[in-house]
């Protein structure tokens, strides 16, 4: 099953308000990131078409995708979350057993989710600076500290997601990457 497959039927194995709340996240996410490549190529696009065509460069195009940039990146670090799809180093992980890995990834998870919430103050105390600064984008005209939004949505989410994870170790018997990746290695190599 590819990646769109798998999160159109994304289900939670969380049970009660945090399958709710993980269902949710993980629509949201797609969401935002589908539609941010998608209005990034159509801009991007767009600009071109105008430059050959019209010669010249539509004058906000550079703003936009920038938002846009912005937005992709603080979503996409909640998705490679939920996916399992963040950074490892596994070598000693890889070395205990069962037990220890799981205790380890309670640990991971946990770490990991306070170092996101601490993140989310600091960016929320830097979208706070940027407002009373009174900044605003040259092009499109409104304030810069609106595309900084997406900071600490992104902080938000991956927090949530990886205290999910921990709570999903630890009322499970597998040990989970995430909410719903199981850990283990796919082997898709073929000998030749």
């Amino acid at each position: 099953m590819t990646d769109e497959e798998s999160e159109k039927n994304y289900r939670s194995g969380l049970p009660g308000p945090l399958g709710v709340v993980d269902t949710f996240m993980s629509k949201l996410e797609a969401v935002l990131l589908a539609m941010g490549v998608l209005l990034m190529a159509i801009n991007t696009v767009a600009n071109v078409i105008a430059r050959f065509m019209l010669g010249g460069s539509i004058f906000f195009t550079g703003e936009i995708n920038r938002i846009l940039i912005i937005m992709i990146t603080f979503a996409g670090i909640g998705y490679a979350a939920r996916h399992g799809r963040h950074i490892r180093m596994s070598a000693i992980y890889d070395a205990l057993p069962v037990g220890g890995r799981k205790a380890l990834m309670i640990c991971i998870s946990l770490f990991t989710s306070l170092v996101m919430f601490f993140l989310l103050y600091y960016a929320i105390v830097y979208m706070l600076d940027l407002r009373a600064s009174g900044r605003v984008l040259p092009a499109l005209g409104f304030p810069i500290w609106v595309i900084y939004v997406w900071a600490p949505l992104g902080f938000l989410i991956t927090g949530i997601q990886y205290l999910l994870t921990a709570i999903k170790n630890m009322t499970s018997r597998d040990v989970y990457l995430s909410t719903g990746v199981i850990d283990g290695y796919k082997d898709t190599e073929t000998e030749v």
